[in-house]
């Protein structure tokens, strides 16, 4: 304990000091029950949660395993008041069992099970549990009814008690699929997430973008070999997937099917977009009939921080099916963190960004944040409006349109994406940059030939609005100039950087500008916006447009 690299505080924050000799060794440990907050150059800090204990325990790691990492690694004795409450939380998690069982002569019915009397009690005289249970044929034993196995997860989490589900999955109809490993191999971060999501049936995987998240869905479907429904964030993304699967399995075009607004085809492997599963006709879902229409053994959410609140209902009725989430973050601007916990499952393993920015496979990136003055008339009218309109004014000023310009001639030679918020302000910066333009109406084949277009350097420019934060494989892209953005959201800012992060054949660093109208809630909101990449180790620099060169 003297020395180490770790201090435990009682405010249940853990500070790494990262240029400790055993940092490396603490901070893998660390990680599997504490969330990382912020990861700056020298000083990582961390937080221990009730969900990230329990996603720990989730993974087969007890208290005495995670107490024991604190006091080997720890300057100071740990707290006496954190070891308790570590103590205390884990232990909630495995007190309350879902499994599948024999009662009164009928097979395969779902039980809630403790052996903690009181506990099982108190959870069932719960309002919003009680409606879930139909029986009660021993002390020990709750039936639970046969279509709340998802709800009844959601409501244990909530009022604390997680419940580890052991009811099993159905394996679907088998479906051969293997990897295509020619020239390449999965990376071994790839390779030890889909390992522990094998293992643990259903969960998320955490890795940023650019490092591969696809390949850990291919290779899950290979090591499950049953029928697959893949649900994406967009058409494009579908059929990003689509020709990844085409080049990475042995999967043939005939057994790969699309299902989105312009196609309906079910596939023994089918990729879908959330849009299509969301859509209602005459106050119905319209396309429920996907989730029956093969036997799948494996969901696969791409993007699962976006998972539209409806789909998190609909899960709640899949959760005999194997579940695997991808994302870069598992924040959520709604809160629902513990809903994906409880619906898709635990996360089952986390890579920090610049851990495998070091390693060489994601892009080196430096951040900028470019603060613009208003002209005097535009100041006046941004004081003279009304709350919900000063965003607005101060995100589109007219003066972003120069310092664009000044930006796009300083990276010339690179392949830049300029990014806004609104239709009418992306329609300007085309028109300056004379420069193609992708929003949500653009169709998508014109989209994807643009896409394509830009990947292969015939065009080095795009305006794009937020159609491209998400799923979209630009691997040369180097630079973003992001002009507007959503508000304060952190999630997009994440995904905005991400696009810059895939290796670059070029070489090149990448470059991620933020556009900020000086002294305005644009200001504000960037602040919120950057705490993410500042968490993950990314650091802005603070640039005058008066300082770029015209």
């Amino acid at each position: 304990m003297a020395d180490g690299p770790l201090i435990v505080q009682s405010d249940r924050t853990v500070l790494l000091e990262v240029a400790h000799p055993d940092a490396e060794n603490a901070r893998h440990e660390l990680a599997i029950f504490a969330e990382l907050e912020r990861a700056p150059e020298h000083i990582h800090t961390y937080r221990i949660t009730r969900l990230g204990l329990w996603n720990a325990r989730a993974a087969g790691h007890d208290a005495d395993d995670m107490l024991g990492t604190l006091d080997r690694w720890s300057r100071f004795p740990v707290p006496p008041s954190v070891s308790l409450d570590i103590r205390e939380t884990v232990g909630r998690y495995g007190r309350l069992v879902i499994e599948r069982d024999t009662v009164g002569g009928d097979d395969d019915v779902l039980v809630l099970r403790s052996t903690d009397a009181a506990v099982l009690t108190e959870m069932a005289r719960n309002k919003r549990i009680q409606p879930l249970l139909v029986g009660h044929p021993d002390p020990g034993t709750y039936v639970v009814d046969a279509w709340a196995r998802g709800q009844i997860k959601q409501e244990l989490l909530k009022i604390g008690w997680p419940a580890e589900d052991r009811a099993g999955y159905t394996p679907g109809t088998p479906h051969e699929i293997e990897l295509a490993e020619d020239g390449w191999t999965l990376r071994p971060y790839q390779r030890k997430a889909v390992d522990i999501f094998t293992e643990g049936g259903s969960g998320v995987v955490v890795l940023p973008c650019g490092a591969g998240k696809t390949l850990v869905g291919a290779a899950a479907m290979a090591d499950t070999k049953t029928t697959t429904l893949i649900l994406v964030t967009n058409t494009v993304s579908a059929r990003q997937w689509r020709d990844e699967l085409l080049k990475r399995t042995s999967l043939t075009p005939e057994e790969i099917g699309e299902y989105s607004g312009q196609t309906k085809e079910i596939k023994p492997v089918t990729i879908a977009t959330y849009q299509i599963l969301t859509a209602k006709r005459k106050g119905e879902y319209a396309h429920l009939a996907l989730l029956d229409a093969l036997d799948w053994g494996l969901i696969v959410y791409d993007e699962v921080h976006l998972l539209p609140a409806p789909v998190f209902k609909l899960t709640a009725d899949l959760q005999a099916r194997r579940r695997l989430g991808l994302t870069a973050t598992l924040v959520r601007e709604d809160g629902r963190e513990g809903d994906v916990f409880s619906l898709i499952g635990p996360k089952r393993f986390d890579a920090p960004w610049k851990e495998i920015e070091a390693q060489g496979f994601i892009s080196p990136a430096a951040c900028y944040e470019v603060r613009v003055d208003l002209p005097e008339s535009q100041r006046l009218e941004y004081a003279a409006a009304a709350d919900d309109e000063r965003y607005r004014l101060a995100a589109t000023a007219d003066a972003k349109i120069d310092v664009v310009r000044r930006l796009v001639q300083r990276h010339i030679s690179e392949r830049i994406l300029v990014i806004g918020q609104y239709l009418d302000q992306i329609d300007v910066l085309a028109e300056a940059l004379d420069a193609p333009q992708i929003t949500g109406s653009t169709p998508v084949d014109e989209r994807e030939r643009l896409f394509q277009a830009f990947r292969v350097g015939e065009i080095s420019l795009l305006v794009v609005s937020k159609v491209a934060n998400f799923s979209v494989d630009l691997p040369e892209a180097s630079v973003a100039i992001q002009v507007s953005g959503s508000f304060g959201s952190r999630q997009e800012e994440a995904q905005r950087l991400g696009r810059l992060l895939r290796p670059k054949e070029s070489g090149h660093t990448a470059s991620f500008y933020t556009l900020i109208a000086r002294d305005t809630v644009d200001q504000d909101f960037a602040q919120n916006r950057q705490r993410f990449l500042a968490e993950q180790g990314y650091a802005y620099t603070i640039l005058d447009a008066d300082s770029l060169a015209a």
